[in-house]
């Protein structure tokens, strides 16, 4: 039960203009790539030099993207050196997430489970049999 009240902590820290700008981050194709390779790669991250090269794009666009992931949160980045690592933020990414299914199931006629899933209820009863008329 601790793991769901972090989640409800992580998502206290996520308001509308918070989502609305990680959102609209994610509202590129090419940012949405960005993330994505970001979060495959987990906390290791890529230099924008390795970015370019796996996405196949110009190092001044990828720094354009870079940067509205940065603004918005959802990427940061690290010096090692010489070298600058851009890696996904999971726990606002988390956060995110938490924001967007905060109030899952909560106008709903059945309940749901914690991970917004309906729960199962009993067997459904099977559609009513309609008679079809014949074409003249």
């Amino acid at each position: 039960m601790l793991a769901r009240h972090e989640h409800l902590d992580m998502m206290a820290v996520m308001n509308s203009g918070d989502a609305i700008a990680a959102l609209s981050a994610l509202a590129s194709e090419a940012r949405l790539a960005v993330f994505r390779l970001l979060v495959k790669r987990g906390p290791d991250g890529y230099t924008p030099t390795e970015l370019a090269r796996r996405l196949g794009v110009p190092s001044p666009t990828l720094s354009f993207h870079l940067r509205e992931l940065v603004n918005a949160r959802l990427v940061t980045s690290r010096r090692e050196g010489r070298n600058l690592f851009y890696r996904p933020d999971l726990e606002r990414m988390q956060s995110l997430v938490g924001f967007l299914t905060e109030n899952c199931c909560t106008l709903a006629d059945e309940t749901c489970a914690a991970d917004c899933r309906p729960l199962a209820g009993p067997a459904q009863a099977a559609p009513a049999v309609t008679k079809q008329r014949k074409r003249a």
